[in-house]
């Protein structure tokens, strides 16, 4: 058994006995100063790594550039570009990839026909797909966003089906990333996958989807009548919203449809304004 009384007076002692006071307090200012002096230093550490990373991308845009209007202007073949051994120890650096699909993705945006289709090919050739479908598999939604971006812009319809499952999410970026992507790949076709979602759909991600769908070049509406059959009243509602943003006369007899069958007061007041404004752009 433990006295504690005589361990209580063996400490009051060592208190009062003041000998502890000095060297407690060398080790607290050396502690505080070793402190310092590291935060100091990590903090130099920091910002000289991203000095020298702005320093590596200038650097590599000057390469990228020349191996991006090889790429779109003389057909260059990417097995060409990647027997040089400085080109080959450069593709292994991740810096260097994510500065070549940032400018592959740049002129992407901006090119269109057979310049699209060789940075389309050169994409999937340089294996920066596969970067792109790791960055969807992370745990980090904010890579998992970026993958989506880079994927749905270079057109890789493979990956559609993995879009329609992050739309799930209840992550609310990823989820309208997701929906966006399945909409830049498969046009209004890529909303019908929502007739079955169960998850509500809040406004603001409804309108973040009419704005992706304006801004889009859309070539076809169809599939977005489907939308009003939906069971869950969000994706209805979203359905309705679509119709009018895009002035969809066409679907004038559907939206007349789903006033008459819906059971719920605000989907019927909703497809009222709908038809009101569908009958002004007539």
């Amino acid at each position: 058994m433990i006295n504690w009384i005589l361990l209580m007076e063996r400490l009051w002692g060592f208190y009062t006995d003041k000998t502890w006071v000095e060297p407690f307090l060398v080790f607290a200012i050396a502690f505080f100063a070793m402190g310092t002096i590291m935060m100091f230093m990590a903090l130099v550490f920091i910002r000289y790594r991203r000095i020298r990373r702005q320093e590596l991308v200038k650097e590599y845009q000057a390469t990228v550039e020349e191996i991006l209007m090889g790429v779109m202007f003389t057909d260059s073949i990417f097995a060409t570009i990647v027997n040089d051994e400085k080109m080959a120890k450069l593709f292994k650096s991740p810096l260097f990839r994510q500065t070549l699909m940032d400018g592959t993705l740049n002129l992407h945006r901006n090119y269109e026909g057979q310049y699209a289709e060789n940075l389309e090919k050169f994409y999937a050739e340089s294996h920066l797909i596969r970067d792109s479908f790791k960055k969807i598999k992370s745990l980090n939604w904010a890579k998992k966003c970026l993958g989506i971006e880079e994927l749905a812009e270079m057109q890789v319809t493979q990956a559609f089906d993995t879009f329609v499952e992050l739309s799930k999410s209840s992550v609310r970026p990823l989820k309208i990333a997701a929906i966006r992507g399945c909409i830049k790949l498969n046009g209004t076709q890529g909303l019908v996958h929502l007739v079955k979602h169960k998850d509500p759909i809040d406004t603001w991600t409804q309108l973040s989807i009419i704005h992706a769908l304006k801004k889009g070049d859309i070539e076809t509406t169809k599939g977005i009548e489907k939308l009003l059959t939906s069971s869950n009243k969000s994706v209805v509602s979203l359905g309705l919203k679509v119709i009018q943003a895009l002035k969809l006369s066409d679907n004038f007899p559907a939206v007349i449809q789903l006033h008459s069958k819906t059971q719920s007061d605000l989907i019927k007041s909703e497809a009222s304004r709908v038809m009101a404004k569908l009958e002004n752009f007539n």
